[in-house]
């Protein structure tokens, strides 16, 4: 992944870090490939139960390199690989790719952020399930700043976090607000002191629940999001009927009631 990235799985977790810190993890076309590779690589990972993704430094990431806007004043596209007119991935572009390919692996991401997330940074925290903050974070929609919207999967996200007016008034004025109004307004899950330990210990717990009741829950959640209520009391009836009687759900319940740690299969 060019150094742009560092990925370790350990114990069903992957930790995923952002690792540009000179730049403040900054999105340019290696860290754009990067992020890409790594959600292709962690997609069809059976080992992998649950997803760290932090940043390196001081800052989880600071949105579009600079270098990438000037270029983008010059006639050149955001992504110079790729044209942003084309859905290359299912219902997104390769940018959007890069936020909505969280939301769409199978198991739980956590997004650990620190410093800042601006922009295209705070776009992709966004595509996590769950976001840990660190007290004194500064996150930005800036996008109206440089004559542009949010177009890395922002306004898909945005819509089941946070009111209406607030995210338009957020996106219209493109200022910088902290840890505790993005808490308040439902962009974040928790704030923490340390988020990526934080979401490290939050994922060892997801591991010791069944793997396949996860990634169940984590389908139904996707579709709950846009599917009405008939689509969605079936989707919830098959998936447990699905998992009825597997050998992972034996186990849970065996494992409950011998009062011992579980031993799942990854099949």
């Amino acid at each position: 992944m060019d150094g742009r990235i560092s990925l370790r799985i350990a114990n069903g977790v992957a930790d995923v870090r952002l690792n540009r810190p000179d730049k403040l993890n900054a999105l340019d076309p290696a860290m754009f490939a990067a992020i890409a590779d790594a959600g292709a690589r962690l997609r069809d990972d059976l080992r992998v139960r649950a997803v760290v993704l932090s940043g390196e430094g001081k800052a989880f990431c600071a949105g579009l390199d600079m270098d990438r806007m000037v270029a983008t004043t010059e006639g050149e596209s955001i992504l110079p690989f790729a044209d942003l007119g084309q859905r290359t991935h299912g219902i997104a572009n390769f940018a959007q790719h890069l936020v909505w390919l969280w939301r769409e692996l199978p198991m739980p991401v956590i997004a650990a952020v620190h410093g800042a997330a601006i922009g295209g940074g705070f776009q992709l925290a966004l595509g996590a399930d769950l976001r840990y903050v660190a007290p004194g974070t500064r996150l930005a929609i800036i996008e109206a700043k440089w004559g542009l919207v949010p177009d890395m999967a922002g306004t898909q996200l945005m819509r089941h976090l946070a009111r209406e007016d607030v995210i338009r008034e957020l996106t219209y004025t493109a200022r910088i607000f902290s840890a505790e109004e993005a808490l308040a307004y439902g962009f974040v899950s928790r704030i923490v002191a340390d988020p990526r330990e934080a979401a490290l210990a939050t994922a060892r717990n997801i591991t010791d629940r069944s793997p396949d009741a996860i990634r169940a829950a984590k389908r139904l959640l996707n579709l709950a999001v846009d599917c009405d209520a008939a689509t969605g009391l079936a989707a919830e009836t098959a998936a447990q009927k699905a998992l009825l009687g597997t050998p992972n759900h034996i186990e849970a319940v065996r494992a409950n009631l011998e009062n011992r740690t579980p031993q799942w299969s990854s099949t």
